[in-house]
């Protein structure tokens, strides 16, 4: 299964960002979608797993959790969006690392790409920085990955201008 990963969209979802995805069986937003349009606009296009952000409001927060669990391909996946990375992970996603034990932690929130293996909790951070078009970045990034049968395979990374 081809995976997309993004987070931090703010609003956006342009035909750069799409023609990424379009390859992708299913697409994993880790949050600051900016609207319910772009929610909408992405689940529409492809099945979609996502949590919500800090900039996202009320409709968004019924939408979707502040944490997600599930699993793809015998592959257990924990999402949030401020999750922090190896060594230095918010408490409360430790507290969720930790109850869980994921293959892939996804987190998002700081605007900068991030695949790291943590040996200490046998996983892969992944945080695929910023899609959107508004922050502190200079380039927008996003993550595919496959995973079959239980092995994370094949990781690309997308990247445009702001």
């Amino acid at each position: 299964m081809k995976i997309g990963v993004i987070s931090d969209t703010h609003n956006t979802f342009d035909a750069a960002l799409e023609a990424f995805l379009v390859p992708c069986d299913e697409v994993w937003h880790a949050g600051d979608f900016g609207s319910v349009e772009v929610a909408d606009r992405i689940a529409a296009f492809k099945p979609l797993r996502a949590v919500y952000g800090n900039i996202d409001g009320g409709v968004l927060r019924r939408m979707f959790n502040d944490v997600a669990l599930f699993e793809v391909e015998g592959v257990k996946v924990l999402m949030t969006h401020i999750g922090g990375y190896p060594r230095h992970y918010q408490p409360k996603a430790l507290q969720h690392i930790h109850a869980t034990r994921p293959k892939i932690f996804v987190a998002g929130h700081s605007h900068i790409l991030k695949v790291i293996y943590d040996p200490i909790y046998d996983m892969l951070h992944i945080n695929p920085g910023a899609a959107g078009k508004y922050g502190i970045h200079s380039v927008r990034t996003a993550i595919r990955l496959d995973i079959e049968n239980g092995d994370i395979k094949n990781l690309e990374i997308g990247e445009w201008d702001k």
